[in-house]
C-alpha cells in the first residue's frame, strides 16, 4: 500500500456521530484523487493452463485475504456466465483470467481454501464463480458492509471514493466481455476494480467495529457463503415486462410459447434473449392473437426488419399456443405459497392487517436507530410471514423461533424479536 493509500485507509475511520451516518461516507476531506493505472500495471491476460498454474502458485503463497471479481455480458449473450476473473492478493499481485479459454478454476478456488474472499455485491458474482470451480468458505462483501454501516451509496466507485479518497473510473461496466481480445482499457479498468478492494475491506471492518456491527456483518457474510445455489425459478416466463397487461389464460399461453421459444434460440445462438425478441413484442402478440404472418407483422416489435421465415416461427409458437386444449393452458397468476398481497389484508383479515402495520413502525423506527435498510435488519417478506401467522404463544422465545425458522440470522433475531412481540400483542388487540 502506498503512502497515499495508508493514509486514505486511515481517514476513513474519522466517520464521527454515535449511531452513524449523517456523515457516513463523507470520511475523506480534499478533492479525491483519481486511481489511473494498477499499482504495477495491467497484468497480462491468463488465457492457458501453464500461464494459470503459475497464479495458483502465486495466489497460494499469498497472504491476507484476496480480492475476488468477475465480468459477465449482460444483455449481449445468454446467461450470466464470467467471461473475466479478476484477483488480487497481498504478495501474489493481481491477475486477470479468462474463463473462456481456462474454463476449469477449480483449482485456484481449492488453492484458496479457507482464505477469506473479499467480494463487492457478492451474490451477483457468485453464481458464476460457481460454475467455473470457484467457491469460497469465508467471504467478506464491501457493498453489504457498507449498507450495514449506514452508507447512502454502496456501489464500489462511491465506497472507493468516499472510504479511501479515491476516484475509479467506472465507464466500462456495461460493455461486451465477451468481446476477444479485450480492449486494454477494458482491462486497466477490471484490474482496477481490484486494487482496493482489500484495503476498503479494512477500512469497513474498522468502521463496523466502531459502530458495534462487525459481528452482525460476520453473521451475514456467513450466511451468504453457506448458501446454496439456488434453484431454478418457477415458470421465468411469467417474468416477461409487461405481464400485468395479460388477462385471459390463453394469451398467457401465447407468451408462454413465445418465451420458450425465444429461449431455445437464445441458448442456441449464445445471444441475450432480449436481442431475439423484446418482452414487449411478446405481450403484444399475446394481446393481438394474430391469425396469420401478415397480421403478426403489423404489431410493434415485429416490423419490417424482421424476415418471412422469422415471421414464420413466432407465428407458428403463437399457433401452437391456439392449439392448447383448455387443461394445456397456464392457470393466471402464481400459485401463493406464503401471505397475499398487503393491500388485500384488511379485506381478507383485519386483525393481521393491524399487526403488520405495527409491526412496519416498529421496524422502521429500529432501522433508523440502527442506521441501515429496513430490507438489511430484516427481511420485508419475513415480517409478513410472522404477522400473517404469528406464533400461537406471543412472547419472546416463540417470536425468535419464528424469525429463525424463516432464515433470520441471530442478530437479526436478538434486534427484531422485541419489537414484533410489542407489534404482535398490539395488533391483537386492535
Amino acid at each position: 500500500m502506498t503512502d497515499a493509500q495508508d493514509t486514505a485507509a486511515d481517514s476513513s475511520l474519522r466517520i464521527t456521530g454515535g449511531t452513524p451516518p449523517d456523515d457516513a461516507g463523507s470520511s475523506v476531506t480534499g478533492a479525491p484523487t483519481p486511481l489511473l493505472e494498477p499499482r504495477e500495471g495491467i497484468p497480462p491476460v491468463i488465457t492457458d493452463e501453464a500461464a494459470l498454474a503459475e497464479v495458483i502458485a502465486a495466489f497460494a503463497a499469498g497472504s491476507g485475504p484476496v480480492a475476488v471479481d468477475a465480468e459477465r455480458a449482460s444483455g449481449y449473450r445468454y446467461g450470466q456466465r464470467a467471461y473475466l476473473v479478476q484477483l488480487r492478493r497481498q504478495g501474489a499481485g493481481s491477475a486477470l483470467i479468462d474463463p473462456v479459454t481456462c474454463p476449469d478454476l477449480s483449482g485456484l478456488g481449492e488453492a484458496l481454501s479457507g482464505v477469506e474472499w473479499v467480494l463487492h455485491a457478492a451474490t451477483q458474482d457468485l453464481p458464476c464463480l460457481r460454475e467455473i470451480g470457484m467457491v469460497p468458505s469465508r467471504l467478506f462483501d464491501t457493498e453489504l458492509a457498507g449498507r450495514l454501516a449506514g452508507f447512502p451509496r454502496v456501489g464500489l466507485g462511491a465506497m472507493v471514493e468516499n472510504v479511501l479518497g479515491f476516484v475509479l473510473e467506472k465507464g466500462h461496466s456495461a460493455v461486451d466481455w465477451s468481446t476477444r481480445p479485450l480492449p486494454e482499457p477494458w482491462l486497466r479498468y477490471a484490474a482496477l476494480d481490484v486494487e482496493l478492494l482489500v484495503d476498503l475491506r479494512d477500512a469497513l471492518e474498522k468502521e463496523l467495529d466502531r459502530q458495534g456491527k462487525l459481528e452482525w456483518a460476520l453473521q451475514e457474510f456467513d450466511a451468504i457463503a453457506a448458501a446454496p445455489p439456488a434453484e431454478p425459478r418457477k415458470d421465468p416466463w411469467r417474468r416477461t415486462s409487461g405481464m400485468h397487461k395479460v388477462r385471459r389464460r390463453r394469451q398467457l399461453g401465447v407468451v408462454r410459447e413465445l418465451w420458450e421459444t425465444r429461449d431455445r434460440i437464445a441458448q442456441r445462438r449464445d445471444v441475450s434473449p432480449g436481442k431475439v425478441l423484446g418482452d414487449a413484442a411478446i405481450v403484444e402478440a399475446a394481446l393481438a392473437l394474430p391469425a396469420n404472418v401478415h397480421a403478426l407483422a403489423a404489431l410493434n416489435g415485429f416490423g419490417h426488419r424482421m424476415g418471412r421465415r422469422q415471421l414464420e416461427q413466432w407465428q407458428a409458437a403463437v399457433d401452437r399456443a391456439k392449439a392448447l386444449t383448455e387443461s394445456q393452458l397456464p392457470q393466471p397468476g402464481q400459485p401463493v405459497t406464503g401471505p397475499p398481497p398487503p393491500r388485500a389484508w384488511a379485506d381478507k383479515d383485519p386483525v393481521a392487517a393491524a399487526r403488520l402495520s405495527a409491526a412496519r413502525t416498529g421496524v422502521t423506527a429500529l432501522a433508523e436507530q440502527v442506521a441501515m435498510p429496513q430490507e438489511n435488519l430484516i427481511s420485508p417478506d419475513t415480517v409478513r410471514r410472522v404477522c400473517w401467522e404469528p406464533p400461537k404463544v406471543i412472547d419472546t422465545e416463540s417470536v425468535g423461533a419464528a424469525l429463525a425458522g424463516y432464515g433470520a440470522r441471530p442478530w437479526q433475531v436478538e434486534l427484531v424479536t422485541p419489537v414484533l412481540v410489542a407489534a404482535l400483542t398490539e395488533g391483537q388487540g386492535a
